[in-house]
């Protein structure tokens, strides 16, 4: 088991010993912890964690750590957890319309090595940029969708994920509403770019109302998707200054931009499993 290691993520009720508890699993099991990051929120009363340990000594296969760690510790602390191993790579599909720049971004990072991620496929409702993913040697298949055929094509997107087991799906500048169906198939599996920083400017031009209000800031929203438009809890977020001197172009410039790194920095915390969603919020870990 070489460099074969566990990630366990965790939420409970606040209460006396949990680390202890969670610590001691790892430890009597002969593992060695590598990471231990904890949060406690007061208002909430709950208790978050994430540890990554070295399983190369660890006494417990890995197909049954996920049973022992329910029997014996989630039960008795009311836990909810997660358990990933680092030596899978999580299978990734991305979805797109016409704008290249999020896609590009993403494809440079992939292929580049900077992702422990499997990109098997991407799907779009255009043909516009299937010479990118021809570019870079990955399926591109296009399903064009309206309001219409919407449960139809979808239908055919779900069967398209499921023969390459996919494990979830980066909307990069996919500009369709997903149904409540579609969605529920994914929960917390769904990452979006928004072209604003949530909450703002709504509609399809952003950046020109940001222009008309004159504003100082602008910014980008990663967050997961829920059956509730643009509301999914925030992954990540930033922000870039303008000035009376920038145009239009130049918001949207900017903008871009940033939709790019936070969108990556938002596929990067994923696939390190390094989110936890509690409610509709993310805890982020280090």
């Amino acid at each position: 088991m070489k460099d074969s290691r566990a990630i366990i993520l965790i939420y409970s009720p606040d209460q006396p010993g949990l680390v202890a508890a969670i610590t001691d699993f790892i430890n009597v099991n002969g593992g060695n912890i590598i990471r231990l990051e904890q949060h406690v929120d007061k208002q909430e009363d709950a208790f978050f964690m994430r540890v990554e340990w070295d399983l190369e000594k660890f006494i417990i296969p890995k197909e049954k750590i996920s049973e022992y760690f329910q029997t014996m510790y989630a039960n008795k602390y009311d836990m909810t957890f997660r358990l990933y191993f680092n030596d899978y790579k999580p299978r990734m599909a991305v979805f797109v319309s016409k704008m290249s720049h999020c896609l590009f971004d993403i494809l440079a990072r992939y292929t580049a090595g900077e992702w422990n991620v499997e990109l098997p496929l991407i799907i779009s409702n255009h043909e516009d940029l299937r010479w990118v993913a021809e570019k870079f040697g990955i399926e591109y298949h296009v399903l064009k969708i309206n309001k219409d055929n919407k449960e139809e094509i979808e239908a055919q997107q779900k069967a398209l994920l499921k023969e390459n087991n996919i494990d979830f799906i980066v909307l990069a500048r996919y500009m369709q509403i997903l149904t409540d169906d579609f969605i529920k198939s994914y929960p917390n599996r769904i990452i979006n770019i928004h072209h604003s920083f949530l909450p703002a400017f709504i509609g399809a031009k952003p950046y020109h109302a940001a222009y008309e209000r004159g504003v100082k800031i602008i910014g980008a929203t990663s967050h997961y998707v829920t059956t509730e438009l643009d509301a999914g809890p925030i992954i990540e977020q930033d922000i870039t200054r303008i000035t009376h001197r920038d145009s239009v172009s130049d918001l949207v410039r900017k903008g871009q931009d940033l939709e790019k790194i936070v969108l990556s920095h938002a596929i990067e915390y994923h696939i390190n499993r390094r989110v936890l969603v509690y409610k509709n919020k993310t805890i982020l870990f280090s």
